[in-house]
């Protein structure tokens, strides 16, 4: 690289953004892009998708990972909709009465589309009912023949009673009914005899009267002990009468309703089923007519469909499709993804103080609206739902939906529960989720891998080439029309690229976070059409990027404020010892900005200790530490290596007052340590950003964009002078993507960009002095930078040792003054 009188030159200005050319789209606007467009640089994760959405075999659920933002979810509803579209539609899932055990409901799979015309014809059918019934025996027919069994009865009572009295006055005793019951008594010519009379009479009458009335109670206890007998007789008649007339009638209107569906066995099943419980309980019917009767407006008593009595005759749907509006296979997404809306679950009232339930309280969740067809959830916000997660697992694993109380489960509550057939589960689960909480799944959980055999992973950058960018135009044109925002214009693509390469670090690359860019395209829509646009152009981005860059841009505002006062100590001329500026990242949100610090070294004599001074406070983090304990392995590598390491010295970041992390200002340290120990001064208007190895190579860093600028920043406000810039990693060039302003002052020759491949190369540059390279008496150049360190390390050891030896040092030789070796 060549030098000039104000230092080495830095790259040019071309190489320090690549912009898109707008020439090279075939279109003037992506209103002449016609039709939907595909995600782009997603063809991995798509595939995944499309075979979730294809392959019939259980257990082959997605998960589909990636930073947010890409397009994931999106891309499911798009893809799984497409494959439930070409599905055939799924069963009807009905719950109906179990009427041997009701605690246990019976679920029905009905042919698609027949789940509400059932549940109609059921309300129907109770609606007739209860009109009927009532009707019925009320009706003529019913009366005459009940007043027969009535008055049947009644005459054989009368008959059996007049018979026995009969019997009684031939023997000159009297049958007399009393409101105590029945009593007899003597007569004597046709008359009572009084108690007086009978008083009166001789002993020996009295006897044979008293042995004939014994006689003939017992008797009548016989007469009236068939009483009891011939009123069951008369309840069972009148019953059966009741049930013969409510037989014809439930008879008639169930008829229809197993004529309407004839062709499924199963409700055929139930129906007969149905039919028998309500003739056993058409009082239930009679009751209600005689409770609306007595209602003070009998018209408002409203359906018999809906009066709780008669719900052990509902049919509880679960999942009911339209006979003919909906056709392919469900693709539900439920956002709130508790145990309760994704398994269902069993409600309960309040009755006379304590908690009831049936069947018609069974209330289906996401998996019983998605059966057949697709599912999408978040990962995290189910992961987050007490037992969601188990229970999802559960049924996944036991190809049915099982629904049980979670107050049950867990002992909460002690009330009448039911226990309801499962439902078979046919679906397909697809989870959406970031690489970490997918990688902790697979660790943690046994049952992840087995049951989302299939991960649609979501890369955030794409390759930039001319497909890629013909793609990009056209998914943004697609998004532009969905959205009824304005086309954009070949340069606003042009410029919404360029933000997606600035987005993703690398000129090479394309951001796939369409969320951001499709957000960024948004505002420049509204800024197009506060100027009066038809189209979005290139200018409309900038504003876009301008004005989101303002409103995030408070804090690095302060941050170079208090440079600019003086509050933070930087220094961007003249030159220093042991001293260098640092460059960082600060990130806050989805907004990153550079920050420039002051990184001094401090050295002298001592074991071989290098002190970072950032950790020792628990300020810095490991990656940190680890890039000072390479600057060690470089140093005794490099430098005195016959000699021990005799070195103490300090590293700080001055002025921080937060957590240090990262290895990317390793290099920065180890240039103010080599200044230290040369002696030499480093240019304070140069700022380092790079991490070494031990071998002294510079190895790229992130953010080389916002260092840059954050330098620049600095310099720019304290006047350029032509002799400041930035060092970056030579590998970091690729990633350039400056803003106009650094890229116009590198080209005024107001600031300088320079790579660098190796420590040397950077010392050289900061201190102006050579670094040097080993001859082949394998010792460095006096002057130069490396034979500068080598001389103070060695100095250090040979003081090191001299001053172990000295007698005067504890530990020292023996009494002839020779010391350790």
């Amino acid at each position: 690289m060549a030098a000039t009188a104000s230092g080495p030159e830095g790259l040019p200005a071309e190489r320090l953004q690549t912009r898109c050319d707008p020439s090279a789209f075939p279109f003037a606007s992506t209103a002449e892009l016609d039709g939907p467009a595909d995600l782009i640089g997603q063809e991995r994760a798509l595939d995944a998708i499309r075979l979730a959405g294809a392959i019939p075999h259980r257990d082959f659920n997605v998960f589909a990972l990636g930073p947010e933002g890409t397009g994931r979810h999106s891309a499911l509803m798009r893809i799984l909709g497409e494959a439930a579209a070409d599905r055939p539609r799924p069963k009807d899932w009905v719950y109906v009465n179990n009427f041997e055990a009701e605690h246990k409901p019976r679920a029905i799979g009905l042919p698609a589309g027949v789940a509400i015309p059932l549940r109609a014809a059921m309300q129907d059918l109770v609606d007739d009912l209860a009109s009927d019934l009532p009707a019925l025996f009320e009706s003529d027919d019913y009366q005459s023949q009940r007043r027969a069994i009535e008055q049947e009865f009644s005459e054989e009572e009368e008959s059996s009673l007049e018979e026995f009295a009969e019997r009684a006055r031939a023997e000159d005793i009297a049958l007399l009914r009393t409101p105590m019951g029945f009593m007899l008594s003597a007569l004597r010519d046709g008359e009572l005899v009084k108690p007086d009379d009978y008083r009166k009479l001789d002993e020996e009458e009295r006897a044979e009267i008293d042995a004939k009335i014994a006689r003939l109670q017992e008797e009548l206890a016989v007469v009236l002990r068939e009483a009891p007998r011939r009123a069951k007789r008369h309840r069972e008649r009148v019953e059966a009468l009741n049930a013969a007339m409510a037989k014809r009638v439930v008879d008639a209107r169930v008829a229809e309703v197993a004529e309407a569906f004839d062709t499924i066995p199963d409700i055929q099943d139930f129906v007969a089923e149905l039919r028998e419980d309500i003739v056993a309980n058409a009082e239930l019917f009679l009751r209600r007519a005689a409770q609306s009767k007595d209602a003070p407006f009998p018209d408002t008593v409203g359906k018999a469909h809906m009066d709780p009595v008669f719900g052990r005759y509902a049919v509880n749907v679960m999942v009911g499709q339209e006979a003919e509006t909906e056709t392919g296979a469900p693709l539900e997404h439920e956002a709130l993804p508790t145990l309760d809306r994704v398994v269902g679950r069993i409600e309960h009232a309040t009755h006379m103080g304590s908690l009831v339930t049936n069947f018609t309280m069974i209330k289906p969740g996401a998996l019983h609206r998605a059966n057949g067809g697709f599912l999408v959830l978040d990962a995290r916000r189910i992961l987050s739902e007490p037992y969601a997660w188990d229970g999802l697992k559960r049924c996944l694993r036991n190809g049915e939906i099982t629904i049980s109380s979670l107050g049950e489960r867990m002992s909460l509550v002690s009330t009448t529960s039911l226990e309801p057939d499962p439902i078979p589960l046919d679906l397909r689960v697809a989870l959406v989720g970031d690489r970490m909480l997918h990688a902790l799944l697979v660790m943690l959980d046994p049952d992840f891998a087995r049951l989302f055999k299939l991960q649609a992973d979501f890369d955030d950058v794409a390759d930039r080439d001319d497909e890629t960018l013909m793609g990009f135009a056209r998914l943004f044109g697609s998004q532009a029309r969905a959205a009824g925002l304005r086309a954009l214009t070949a340069a606003g693509v042009a410029r919404l690229a360029d933000e997606a390469a600035r987005l993703a670090g690398d000129t090479e690359k394309l951001s796939l976070r369409l969320e951001a860019l499709g957000n960024l395209m948004q505002e420049a829509d509204h800024y197009a059409g506060a100027r009066g646009g038809e189209e979005i152009g290139a200018g409309d981005i900038a504003a876009a990027v301008t004005a989101r860059e303002r409103r995030a841009s408070r804090l690095r505002d302060r941050m170079q404020e208090a440079i600019r006062r003086g509050t933070v100590l930087i220094d961007t001329a003249g030159a220093e010892v042991g001293q260098i500026n640092g460059l960082s990242v600060i990130g806050l949100g989805d907004y990153a900005f550079g920050r420039p610090s002051r990184i001094t070294a401090r050295v002298r004599l001592g074991a071989g200790k290098l002190v970072d001074i950032e950790r020792e406070v628990e300020l810095g983090g490991p990656l940190h530490s680890k890039g000072v304990m390479i600057l060690s392995g470089y140093l005794t590598g490099t430098y005195a290596r016959d000699l021990p390491f005799s070195l103490h010295a300090s590293l700080v970041f001055e002025q921080s007052y937060g957590g240090v992390d990262g290895d990317s200002a390793s290099s920065a340290e180890l240039y103010a340590l080599l200044s230290a120990l040369a002696g030499l001064p480093i240019d304070q208007g140069l700022a380092v950003t790079g991490s070494i190895n031990q071998k002294g190579e510079v190895q790229p860093i992130g953010g080389v964009n916002e260092k840059i600028e954050g330098f620049f920043e600095t310099c720019a406000a304290r006047g350029l002078t032509g002799r400041q810039g930035v060092l970056i990693p030579e590998a970091n060039v690729a990633h350039l993507m400056l803003r106009d302003e650094v890229v116009e002052a590198v080209r005024a020759g107001g600031f300088r960009v320079i790579p660098v491949s190796h420590i040397d190369e950077g010392v050289g540059i900061l201190t102006g002095t050579p670094a040097g390279t080993r001859g082949e008496d394998g010792e460095f150049p006096p002057e130069s930078v490396n034979g500068r360190v080598d001389a103070a390390l060695r100095r250090f050891a040979e003081a090191r040792r001299a001053f172990v030896r000295a007698p005067s040092h504890p530990g020292a030789g023996g009494p002839d003054g020779e010391g350790a070796p």
